[in-house]
């Protein structure tokens, strides 16, 4: 039923064979796909690999992910004409990665570079970030705020646009869907005691505690990314 993949955006690939199999009807409305788990197995992939695949089935209506009890097979699936667009979107997954191992670099250099005004200007991001843990569009902007002000303490305008640029790709879609499932209060308030402990490495002046910091908070947030959907069910003896 399923078929191993080889690794070429693994994640669209394994979304194009279980839309395929919805679309010819193997796979019937009301349908609760296999655990995330054992669809990993099957398809010979990871599991985050697997969660990003459903992400786009579910932005494309063709399932839809019930938190605590699984993810099923939508009774009718929407137009996906104009969604099918986006094809060549990195997946949210693959965008953390890459800021990870950028903007790790980033804050290293930044360190070295920092400032008073630097610091001031990050120093009120984290104070507004603070008081707007409970509102999700300004607490998205001070996270902004923050990653691009570090970039800008380099003093390179391309390196700033490139870091905002990276950073709002998680405007897409699949990103944003993602994100409604494991974003909230609570994470917010661990992305801010993550950002205290990289300013106060560059407060310092050390490199590679602020490189090291910088990695360990976008790892985590990969991590808060990438639990699993839906409640597993127990293998069969």
């Amino acid at each position: 039923m399923f078929v191993a993949l080889e690794p070429r955006r693994l994640y669209r690939q394994v979304a194009e064979q279980i839309r395929a199999l919805i679309e010819a009807g193997e796979l019937k409305p009301g349908t609760r796909l296999p655990p995330e788990r054992e669809l990993a197995e099957r398809f010979a992939v990871s599991r985050p690999t697997v969660r990003e695949a459903l992400i786009v089935l579910e932005v494309e209506g063709h399932i839809q992910i019930r938190m605590g009890s699984g993810v099923y097979i939508s009774q009718k699936s929407q137009g996906s004409g104009e969604l099918r667009q986006l094809e060549d979107t990195e997946g949210p997954l693959e965008i953390l990665q890459a800021r990870c191992l950028i903007e790790s670099a980033i804050a290293e250099e930044a360190a070295r570079r920092v400032t008073r005004a630097g610091l001031q200007r990050i120093d009120a991001t984290l104070e507004r970030m603070a008081r707007s843990l409970d509102d999700p569009e300004v607490a998205l902007g001070c996270d902004r705020d923050f990653h691009t002000a570090i970039a800008d303490m380099i003093g390179n305008s391309a390196l700033k646009h490139f870091t905002g640029l990276i950073y709002d790709s998680r405007m897409s879609p699949y990103f944003t869907k993602l994100a409604s499932y494991f974003e909230g209060p609570h994470t917010w308030k661990l992305a801010l005691e993550e950002h205290h402990i990289i300013r106060d490495a560059l407060a310092t002046g050390d490199p590679a505690a602020a490189r090291e910091a910088m990695r360990s908070h976008l790892t985590l947030a990969q991590k808060r990314f990438s639990e699993s959907f839906g409640e597993e069910q127990p293998r069969e003896k």
